[in-house]
């Protein structure tokens, strides 16, 4: 598989479009490493109640609006994106701490 362009070499909307499905695919092999760390603190924490910790996670889209704001991006719209993502890796750790414990 050869590489997509960048988005400042695209000429055409196929060019696009293969830029996006790549960058698509890496997000997704990202996400699978960030579950992982789920997955990681399911295991680790022996309270349920630590799952949902909102000191991390303003801390978390604190910096991610960092980020976004030093790379010339929109830090609202990327806080809101983020904001999603922590909730759902909320559930899934909550999830997966309930499941590791009803298999003991």
């Amino acid at each position: 598989m050869t590489s997509a362009k960048l988005p400042d070499q695209c000429e055409t909307m196929i060019d696009v479009r293969a830029g996006v499905d790549q960058v698509d695919r890496e997000l997704v092999a990202l996400l699978v490493r960030r579950f992982g760390y789920m997955d990681a603190a399911a295991r680790i924490k022996t309270d349920r109640g630590t799952v949902r910790d909102e000191a991390r996670k303003a801390e978390v889209l604190d910096n991610v609006a960092r980020e976004a704001e030093a790379a010339g991006l929109a830090p609202a719209r990327l806080r809101a994106v983020w904001n999603e993502l922590v909730e759902q890796s909320i559930a899934y750790e909550a999830a997966e701490w309930d499941r590791i414990r009803a298999d003991r």
